[in-house]
């Protein structure tokens, strides 16, 4: 190939970060700068989609310094998914906030839509039950309280996009507005089966397709660099978009069934290939993983809501110094003395789905220490991961062999032995930090002809103890009460 790296992009809703990655699938260089988000009413979170754009042009200036102007054979895209990105493509600007993937403020609208009967269509045609998390609900919130909008609307000048279309839109000069399959998938409007924006879907939640980027397999060409729209030249093409949960999974070498992949986020995604799509039954998601000139690959999907943010919350809600202090704190106690904390934050996701869910902490004595709570916290997030993956077992019907772990929280290796030990399985972590960024860039390498990232290894295995049967199954029924108590 012309050049000898793919810059990978991976927009996160925490960081956005930007990898050169050489022909054999190795990071050269990585570059990241911190994102913000902003919560202004109970249940909405926000970014600035500028601040989105100008956060990639930014690393994208970092992690290519090193590079020559003709040594970059392409880009490779992951990014945060759900999230609803609305501009005037008349001025190319955004006229709102990005509303985010956690963001509840469609729930009323969704819950009017299940409450009509819709569900099943929505299901059977795109796989996702309708629910905020969805772009689809969010664009006909805008529509319906926005008037701004709907002037742009009318007027053909308004695009709706996740962040990937976005991105691909700016790096392009804003003359290609295109989006992947796996995206699309996520948006709750895309029909899974025939690979196209469903009109009846469309139709339900009020949002003209003419809105929508052009969907393409994974692996395309979603265009070609404008020149000054980054530093870098005129004509690099872009080889490759994935959704981050897709593009990990991708990064951790699965190319078959049997093995699920957890990211442990903001919130946490889990995802398994499965032979064909698989209607789940109880609370998952079915989903694309992949699509490439060759095929269609499903998959099935667990979305928690607030995964490892939850440490991040009740570090500052005690008032330590980190997550690390907390992790300390959780460690320098045996158990949790009967207390479980349910960090329904931002709701309930996978596989239980309770919109108007908060947070509790149940349990408590005058026993209680600041160690007590931050353990309940970190088996928090553990047991939410056990919750999906035992539905996934569920709608498979055989057991899954174990979980291969990646995001910054799957550093902690406390966490990781306590998710093994919870779910009775192996817990492996990838030897590579950036998952996500790497799996897209196989994806665009493959594209290219090179065979790299199909054989993964994993530095840090954890097995569950033997002695724990007795303890796995006291938590987890503490758990189940506390859950249920939401409901």
């Amino acid at each position: 190939m012309a050049g000898k790296y793919i810059l990978a992009i991976d927009q996160g809703t925490t960081n956005t970060k930007a990898i050169l990655v050489d022909t054999e699938g190795n990071p050269v260089r990585i570059a990241s700068v911190p994102m913000t988000s902003s919560y202004p009413r109970p249940g909405w979170a926000e970014q600035s989609a500028e601040a989105i754009w100008q956060s990639v042009r930014d690393v994208i200036a970092r992690a290519s310094a090193d590079a020559g102007p003709d040594e970059i054979a392409g880009i490779a895209i992951s990014n945060q998914r759900e999230t609803l990105v609305l501009f005037d493509v008349q001025t190319g600007e955004p006229i709102a906030p990005a509303i985010l993937w956690q963001c509840r403020r469609s729930s009323d609208l969704c819950a009017g839509l299940i409450d009509a009967g819709h569900d099943e269509k929505v299901v059977s045609a795109t796989g996702l039950s309708i629910n905020p998390l969805f772009p689809a609900s969010k664009i006909s919130w805008v529509l319906q309280n926005d008037a701004h909008a709907r002037e742009l609307a009318e007027a053909g000048r308004l695009r709706a996009c996740t962040v990937d279309a976005w991105l691909c839109y700016k790096l392009t000069g804003e003359s290609r507005f295109v989006t992947d399959h796996s995206n699309a998938s996520r948006t709750q409007l895309f029909n899974i089966n025939t690979l196209t924006w469903d009109a009846d879907i469309c139709a339900l939640f009020g949002v003209d397709p003419s809105l929508l980027p052009t969907p393409l397999p994974s692996d395309s060409i979603f265009g070609t660099t404008a020149a000054g729209a980054t530093v870098l030249p005129k004509g690099v093409p872009i080889r490759a978009v994935m959704g981050d949960s897709h593009a990990a999974l991708f990064g951790h070498g699965v190319r078959k069934p049997g093995l699920v992949k957890a990211t442990y986020g903001t919130g946490s995604s889990l995802m398994t290939l499965t032979t064909d799509r698989v209607t789940s039954r109880n609370g998952l998601s079915s989903t694309i993983a992949w699509t490439d000139r060759n095929a269609t690959y499903y998959a099935l999907e667990g979305n928690i809501t607030v995964s490892a943010q939850a440490a991040a919350f009740m570090s500052a809600l005690m008032g330590t110094d980190s997550v690390a202090v907390l992790s300390d704190f959780a460690e320098s106690v045996n158990n949790s003395m009967g207390v479980v904390f349910v960090p329904a934050l931002s709701g309930l996701g996978a596989p239980h789905w309770n919109d108007y869910a908060t947070g509790t902490i149940t349990g408590m004595t005058l026993g209680t220490t600041r160690a007590h709570l931050a353990r309940a916290t970190f088996e928090a997030i553990a047991l939410q991961v056990c919750d999906v993956f035992t539905a996934m077992e569920r709608d498979i019907g055989v057991d899954l062999l174990g979980i291969l772990a990646d995001g910054g929280a799957s550093s902690n290796s406390f966490l990781m032995q306590l998710q093994s030990d919870l779910m009775n399985r192996t817990v492996s972590c990838s030897a590579r930090a950036e998952v996500s960024a790497l799996g897209v860039a196989y994806m665009a390498l493959a594209g290219l002809g090179y065979r790299v990232g199909e054989s993964q290894s994993h530095e840090r295995v954890f097995k569950p103890r033997s002695d724990w049967d007795s303890e796995r199954d006291s938590i987890r029924a503490r758990w189940d009460q506390a859950i249920a108590s939401l409901k």
